[in-house]
């Protein structure tokens, strides 16, 4: 028989556990991107003023989203409400530049090393900030109510691992689609695990959300095989 968190207790336990995927969601980042970006190495080449705010922009959205788990989790919504505006305008600048670094590592014939046909590659950019785009958007529209709004920004930020999982497979020499989605789908199942343990269900907007980013994402890695995204693709070189 599941068992089922009080009302009061469960509050508390939701504001344990979304700081916390807040804080692990930011280690990701910091250990996967360390190596070619917060201490990169003086013998690579330099990054380009594009993807130094394409790393500020992102890192700003991590540090944002810990501060207002931070601040629920401390009795302060006021605050959170307030930079809620800041929030929006970031995520829309994160979708941006999201989409333009997308297209131009398709440029630069760039994905796993070569390993992927750099057209093929795209989606796996492209579906990740796609995701992020909808189900922030979701949590925004859901903004006055606070469970699916929070678990909708939380799968939202867990799209944006998949570079820094990735990044952090090939420093083991595991970097592949597959074990692309396998390590953000981790965080995703936790998030579900999270809700049966302390609701005895999966909130929608965690079955919803949950889709975007552990089924969306490799069928648009699918659909890139296709004649007419292979097309598309080269439309956009």
């Amino acid at each position: 028989m599941t068992l089922v968190i009080e009302q009061p207790v469960r509050r508390q336990t939701d504001r344990i556990f979304f700081t916390g995927m807040a804080v692990v969601s930011a280690a990701a980042v910091v250990l996967g991107f360390a190596p070619t970006y917060f201490v990169r190495s003086a013998t690579l080449p330099p990054l380009t003023l594009l993807y130094h705010l394409h790393g500020a922009l992102f890192t700003a959205w991590i540090a944002l989203f810990i501060v207002q788990t931070s601040l629920v989790a401390s009795g302060r919504p006021d605050i959170h409400r307030k930079l809620g505006i800041a929030g929006a305008l970031l995520a829309a600048a994160v979708f941006v530049m999201g989409v333009v670094v997308s297209i131009e590592t398709l440029r630069r014939n760039a994905g796993l090393g070569g390993a992927v046909d750099p057209r093929m590659f795209l989606a796996i950019p492209l579906g990740d900030v796609i995701a992020f785009g909808v189900l922030v958007t979701a949590a925004i529209v859901l903004r006055r109510r606070p469970e699916a709004h929070k678990r909708l920004m939380l799968l939202a930020t867990i799209s944006l691992l998949t570079a820094a999982v990735g990044r952090g497979l090939v420093q083991l020499h595991a970097a592949g689609p597959v074990t692309l989605f396998a390590g953000t789908d981790i965080f995703v199942a936790t998030v579900i695990l999270y809700d049966f343990a302390s609701r005895g269900r999966v909130h929608p907007a965690t079955l919803w959300g949950a889709g975007m980013v552990a089924l969306f994402k490799p069928a648009l890695l699918l659909l890139a095989a296709t004649p007419a995204w292979l097309a598309f693709a080269d439309a956009l070189r």
